[in-house]
């Protein structure tokens, strides 16, 4: 296996999907020769061609309105939006007309879209530079939503979404993409959508999270155990479809259950997930499932820190339910 960081990771995927299959192009701002404001593309211009790696002009609409009718017409395209936040002038085109096609057209018309986003915080990018989008497109039916924690899965689960007869929202964790390093299968492989992971085995408390929060996850764990407390992780990795059964075996086997995402807390999919722990699992509940979140508010820069969810917070709360 080859040691890489997440970014190397989602290049490797890439590269080994476009030699795989010749209809798999890619587009958006600064991708071809630049590879990118974070480098994700970074050689496969020169690799494959600029008719199949596409600088686009600075228009996320017209980005996934071309990408959709290139997918109706047998292409398998990445979209690169650059930044999460810069998706917005684009919600009509996927949760419009993306999301539908396949059931407005009974099957006959797929969109195998992948549209690929650095999302959340963590590089004092300021407000427009942070945000956590997840909710909105978990909400749309018809949208695979994916957000990898490490370089394997980033590069499985990238070779997955491409592989897809569904449009896949993958959101990059990019506080991660060059601070998560790990080890990676070489050549061909991938991880299936809609399986969540478990990272840490316990059984006192269950961390239900993804993305930039696992490594948080794996920190408040790691303080939990000094005080005698076992903590479970689960990384669920695809948002949707979520992987209930996953979610109901860990907080059924502890009882407790923490949710943890750096998205504003109210109607963030941790709501989603507590009412689902709480409709599927309630019988089990030693204590209330306890949500660890974003605020409410813009992302501030100056207040980064303290707007992300820490180790701190997030222990605070594995103890708020021990005690309750």
């Amino acid at each position: 296996m080859a040691v890489m960081t997440l970014i190397q990771a989602i290049n490797a995927a890439l590269a080994g999907e476009m030699e795989r299959n010749p209809a798999v192009v890619l587009l958006g701002e600064d991708i071809g020769k630049h590879g990118g404001v974070f480098r994700a593309t970074e050689g496969l211009w020169e690799r494959f061609g600029p008719e199949r790696v596409m600088d686009t002009p600075l228009a996320e609409a017209g980005i996934l309105g071309m990408a959709i009718g290139m997918a109706l017409n047998g292409l398998r395209p990445v979209a690169e939006i650059q930044f999460a936040d810069f998706i917005y002038p684009a919600f009509d085109q996927i949760v419009s007309e993306l999301a539908k096609f396949r059931y407005r057209s009974a099957g006959q018309f797929p969109a195998p879209v992948v549209i690929r986003a650095p999302s959340g915080g963590g590089i004092k990018g300021g407000l427009y530079h942070s945000q956590s989008p997840e909710a909105y497109f978990v909400h749309t039916a018809g949208l695979t939503v994916v957000m990898p924690s490490t370089p394997a899965d980033g590069k499985g689960l990238l070779v997955s979404a491409m592989r897809s007869p569904d449009p896949v929202i993958f959101l990059e964790p990019k506080a991660l993409y060059r601070t998560a390093k790990g080890e990676v299968p070489e050549g061909e492989y991938d991880v299936p959508l809609g399986k969540a992971h478990t990272v840490r085995e316990g059984t006192d408390v269950s961390v239900i999270t993804y993305g930039a929060m696992v490594p948080v996850a794996e920190g408040a764990a790691a303080e939990a155990e000094k005080e005698g407390v076992s903590v479970e992780i689960t990384d669920l990795r695809t948002l949707w479809p979520l992987d209930v059964e996953a979610v109901d075996r860990s907080v059924q086997k502890t009882g407790r259950a923490v949710v943890l995402h750096e998205a504003p807390r109210t109607c963030g999919f941790g709501a989603e997930l507590a009412t689902l722990v709480q409709e599927r699992s309630f019988l089990h509940l030693k204590a209330p499932v306890s949500r660890v979140t974003g605020f409410d508010t813009p992302f501030p820069y100056a207040m980064e820190k303290i707007y992300l969810p820490d180790v701190r917070r997030t222990l605070d709360a594995v103890r708020g339910v021990l005690t309750f």
